[in-house]
């Protein structure tokens, strides 16, 4: 979710994965939060303020660097060229100089930078810019001077200032006698112009390295998108290197050692932890691939990363020094927090249906692929379990208690008291650096976590005694809770969660024995000719998708062959699946009546099947769904080959087709379309249009769009919201029931700005030309000399306007309440948050539910708004901002083209509010009807855009505890 308005003419795009310098307002503002809280914490020495230089004026500090590239999203990071095209030199783009404040940031920049750093800075609450005027900076000497003086003025309140002094990796002693030698430190001290005195003597300096560094270390809505479009893709690519070394022949393949089989892995790890500069690592996240029996609980705790092992192969790691039936791997990313684990196995696990109804014979493979795969489905359940409840215990005893039903179900109840007590379950959470912290830590809520099963030490039930090994399984996963208020004041809570590494295969399997080779030779000879067990051959071809019920399902892409009585699906990794005539109870036909729609053919089957599926396509709905992809030859073949012969048949003498409309599937089947239908999108546009990883992550993960909206509203504050409006913050209503109810509510229009803005000639204006409207209130702000709002003044006024209607008669007060509109006209210094919340925090809820905010509208007079070069009034830019402005009037300038003053003023705007309308009204006077429209909108405030911004850019706006500075 963005706050960020739909495309139009005049705004800028998205930010596209990877470029630096652009983000949403929304993450950039949080992450300002999430600095100054360092400067809220009930501790004695924290600090007043934190200084971050850049440039030659901190000789290039890193720990400065980073902190910038965190608050302006890499925007001075090494390998941007954004920078280089300008033409300036270094000196010039690295020219800044930033005082973060608890309550407010000042900035110092150049007229070169400025245009730069705008789009970054300018929707900060309480920003002060020092920045010269164009023309003022070609005397250096006087920009130099401008600089000190504007240094000095920032920290001239603080009495104790935080430095970031070493960047993550990079730790150094910190030495304010280094800081007191950086350039503009020094200059400090100069006579005249400086601060009267050494800088160090006069403020107390601390670093506060390690506390930027828990900032940094959590995930938010920027960090995660490029953990997703980078971090996940090299991680995946790791695994793609992994397969490699064993789609191979099976001679070679045996041959293979666990150190072969784990060099992707070791190397990505080892040459990330070389460039990270951090050395502490949890022993559990380490790389390693273990065949057969020599992945015993040992030697996984152990791992082979260290000393992988050059003597243990696939050919001799099984019981009795026979093949190895499996392997575990485990990946894990050295400088991030993706890590994942799998078992994979050496031969088949099943046996294709071949006409004979006799049940296959239980090996070794079978064995261990189903106490896997009872794994798989625990840890996702364990997954959402936690996802719910925060709760490491509720996650334990769900997943313990998933994997022993599992093995029920697959008739291994006696197995399952000897495998009790080799059975482990945890959950590790991981920062951004890939380091473990703690699960119940501060803010852990933000960072990713691992959930892992390993069952150790498997006895060996087939051969007699001996161990065949352990299997394991773990994902990386990230939830996301938001705190829902209630209509009765109660808080619950509303959670989402995403498993990032589901994209990497969970079950695989190669052939390595011959007796399995000709099995698999058998499979494909006994479907050949007209009397095969599957009947006539129809057609077959590449590109087909199987589907399968239940949480552990992934699209499987591979061939499939149609037949008068059957279809045969076949995958390099899972062998051939024949699904008979015999098996099947029916067999439907969705292709939504357009040649643009993924077609699906849903085959229902008897739980007969069930043992010649592999494991992974054993749901608990007993169906599987075969997608053609449209445009496809074999999506083409279907419809000329296959189609008709199936809807002639009877179900006596082949399979009978049924065709369905979207009514006839069921909801998972929906789901299961829905997510074949996007990868076609997702896919079919790649020849056509540049596509980012993200987009084709969002086709491969269901539910990867619903949770970056759920997740982008939870990073940003713990801050309750009400429950009426949350499905209008996740997109899942266009408007919320109080928006549409606020016809019968006294409608207010808000305007304010700056002392001498005409913001009062802009409201007696409205109220002459427009008596049309009903019967006119205005509220003007009450002056004390502070040019103040006074919020108790206000909701004294709102409850004798109110009561005043109520002293009519019942006829006349209905008619008067819907014509009546009151005009709130503020003009000072007031932060219109404060107004807002003057009204949703009324003591008398008959009050508050009375009135309702049309829109506000801001009046800015260009010449009123600069004290001196580019530094603004107080609450210039506040009064602008995104989620509570609609509308900007600007009062003068307007009869000239293009004035420049005006346009500077314009550009400095929009940065800071994308969405607002632009109104050209000299002196106050609009001359436009449809300006007029805007400024007395009666839902623009309430609407979904602006409620969405209001949450992301003001969390906590309708509680009292947010307040303006």
């Amino acid at each position: 979710m963005d706050v960020y308005p739909p495309r139009r003419l005049g705004l800028p795009r998205a930010r596209s994965p990877g470029a630096p310098g652009r983000g949403p307002p929304s993450v950039s503002c949080s992450r300002l939060r999430k600095v100054q809280s360092i400067l809220t914490q009930s501790s004695k020495s924290r600090p007043d303020g934190i200084l971050c230089i850049l440039g030659i004026d901190s000789r290039y500090n890193e720990g400065c660097r980073e902190l910038a590239n965190y608050l302006l999203f890499g925007l001075y990071n090494q390998n941007t060229s954004d920078f280089e095209k300008t033409g300036f030199s270094e000196e010039v783009l690295d020219d800044v100089v930033m005082l973060i404040k608890s309550d407010s940031v000042h900035l110092y920049c150049n007229p070169v930078n400025y245009r730069h750093l705008l789009p970054c800075v300018a929707h900060w609450r309480n920003l002060r810019l020092h920045c010269m005027t164009e023309d003022a900076y070609e005397d250096e000497e006087a920009a130099e001077e401008f600089k000190i003086a504007s240094f000095v003025d920032m920290v001239r309140d603080c009495s104790r200032i935080g430095i970031p002094y070493s960047s993550q990796g990079h730790l150094q002693i910190f030495d304010m006698f280094v800081v007191e030698k950086w350039p503009i430190v020094q200059a400090f001290a100069l006579e005249g112009i400086g601060g009267d005195g050494f800088f160090t003597m006069k403020y107390e300096l601390q670093d506060v390295s390690v506390d930027l560094w828990n900032v940094y270390s959590k995930v938010d809505p920027m960090s995660l998108e490029s953990l997703l479009s980078e971090d996940l893709v090299v991680f995946e690519r790791q695994w793609t290197s992994f397969f490699a070394n064993f789609d191979t022949e099976i001679p070679f393949l045996l041959e293979l050692s666990e150190s072969q089989a784990g060099e992707p892995f070791r190397s990505y790890f080892s040459h990330g932890m070389i460039s990270s500069h951090i050395t502490e690592n949890s022993p559990h996240r380490q790389p390693c691939v273990l065949f057969g029996n020599h992945s015993t609980r040992e030697n996984l705790n152990a791992s082979s990363f260290n000393f992988p092992s050059e003597g243990h192969l696939v050919r001799n790691t099984g019981p009795s020094g026979s093949f190895a039936k499996h392997m575990v791997a485990q990946c894990v990313s050295p400088k991030g927090p993706l890590a994942c684990s799998r078992t994979y196995f050496f031969g088949a696990t099943h046996v294709p249906y071949l006409g004979e109804d006799r049940l296959p014979k239980k090996t070794g493979q079978m064995l261990l692929s189903q106490v896997y795969a009872a794994v798989v489905r625990a840890v996702l359940a364990g997954i959402a379990c936690y996802a719910k409840t925060s709760s490491l215990t509720k996650a334990r005893e769900v997943a313990e208690q998933t994997v022993g039903s599992e093995l029920d179900s697959f008739d291994l109840a006696q197995f399952k008291a000897a495998l009790r007590s080799k059975v482990a379950f945890h959950i590790q959470a991981v920062n951004n650096q890939g380091r473990v912290v703690p699960l119940d830590s501060e803010g852990s809520l933000c960072f990713v976590k691992t959930a892992s099963m390993a069952v150790y030490d498997i006895p060996d039930p087939l051969g007699g005694g001996g161990c065949l090994g352990s299997v394991v399984f773990s994902e990386s996963f990230l939830t996301s809770q938001i705190l829902v208020k209630e209509k009765d004041g109660t808080v619950n809570t509303d959670t989402n969660s995403i498993v990032l590494t589901a994209g990497v295969p969970r079950f695989c399997s190669w052939l390595v024995e011959d007796s399995e080779v000709k099995l698999s030779e058998k499979a494909q000879q006994a479907v050949k000719g007209d009397e095969g067990v599957l009947g006539a051959f129809l057609t077959g071809g590449e590109g087909a998708y199987l589907y399968s019920s239940g949480p552990q399902s992934w699209p499987e892409e591979g061939k499939v062959c149609f037949f008068s009585a059957g279809l045969l699906f076949s995958h390099c990794r899972h062998g051939n699946i024949l699904i008979s005539k015999d098996h099947v109870t029916s067999i439907s036909f969705y292709d939504g009546d357009s040649t643009s729609v993924v077609a699906a053919l849903v085959v229902n089957f008897r739980s007969s099947l069930l043992p010649h599926l592999p494991v992974h396509c054993r749901g608990t709905s007993n169906f599987l769904m075969v997608a053609l992809f449209p445009k496809s030859k074999i999506y083409q073949a279907f419809y000329s080959e296959v189609f008709s012969v199936w809807q002639r048949q009877q179900a006596s003498s082949g399979l009978s087709l049924k065709v369905i409309q979207e009514d006839g599937l069921s909801a998972e089947q929906k789901t299961l379309h829905a997510c074949a239908q996007k990868l076609f999108g997702v896919l079919s546009h790649f020849t056509t249009e540049k596509r980012g990883p993200l987009q084709l992550l969002a086709a491969r993960l269901p539910g990867l769009d619903r949770f970056l909206q759920h997740f982008t509203l939870c990073s940003v504050s713990r801050e309750p919201v009400m429950r009426i409006h949350l499905p209008v913050l996740l997109w899942q209503a266009d408007a919320s029931p109080a928006h549409r109810a606020e016809n019968d509510k006294i409608v207010i229009s808000i305007v304010t700005g700056l002392p001498g803005c005409h913001a009062s000639d802009l409201c007696a204006f409205l109220v002459t030309l427009h008596k049309e409207y009903g019967r006119w209130m205005v509220y003007r702000q009450v002056m004390d000399g502070s040019e103040c709002f006074h919020a108790a003044h206000f909701q004294r006024y709102l409850s004798g306007a109110l009561e005043a209607q109520r002293g009519c008669s019942a006829r006349q007060s209905a008619y008067l309440r819907k014509k009546t509109r009151l005009l709130v006209v503020l003009q000072g210094y007031t932060d219109v948050i404060d107004v807002v919340q003057a009204l949703q925090t009324h003591p008398d809820s008959a009050v508050k539910s009375a009135f309702a905010i049309g829109a506000v509208t801001v009046c800015v007079e260009p010449l009123s708004c600069y004290m001196e070069h580019r530094f603004l009034f107080p609450k210039c830019l506040d009064q602008c901002s995104l989620g509570l402005v609609s509308n900007v009037v600007f009062t003068s300038h307007t009869t000239e083209q293009r004035h420049p003053l005006l346009v500077q003023l314009q550009g400095l705007i929009r940065a800071a509010n994308p969405a607002a309308a632009f109104i050209l009204a000299q002196h106050g006077i609009v001359t436009r009807n449809e300006d007029v429209e805007l400024i007395l909108s009666e839902n623009s405030f309430s609407s979904p855009q602006m409620l969405r911004s209001r949450y992301l850019m003001y969390p906590g706006w309708q509680v009292p505890s947010l307040r303006s500075s």
